[in-house]
């Protein structure tokens, strides 16, 4: 797998898509600081560590809804691995005007763009969701 991000935020955007209340992606420290933060910001309701029919470790993602339509509307990959988008803290996107959230990777650990913000950090911008 080239993108293993672009890989679990496709399952999430599919399973919202047809209603379902989990899914399951492998784990990793990334993918784990990336669910962080969407459950920080309320997207999801949250996750927890398992392992898959074989063995290996995965998480288990508990998806959010509101009126039986799904919480996230829209997500998107922007820094992929054949062309990686670095910004510094001044270009940092807001998504719908503040309404949504780029999740960015910095020095100081992954967080949300108004958090990046306030630390005066940027870093490679790795999605944004609304």
């Amino acid at each position: 797998m080239n993108d293993p991000i672009g890989d679990m935020l496709t399952r999430i955007r599919n399973a919202g898509m047809r209603g379902k209340s989990v899914t399951n992606t492998p784990a990793s420290k990334l993918r784990g600081w990336v669910l962080d933060v969407l459950a920080d910001e309320g997207y999801i309701r949250g996750y927890e560590s398992t392992t898959d029919e074989n063995g290996h470790p995965a998480f288990e993602i508990s998806l959010k809804y509101f009126d039986g339509a799904p919480v996230i509307r829209e997500l998107k990959r922007v820094s992929k691995p054949g062309r990686r988008v670095y910004m510094g803290v001044s270009d940092i996107p807001s998504v719908r005007n503040g309404l949504g959230v780029s999740i960015v990777s910095t020095p100081k650990g992954v967080m949300s763009d108004a958090n990046a913000r306030a630390a005066n950090v940027g870093g490679e911008v790795l999605c944004t969701v609304f």
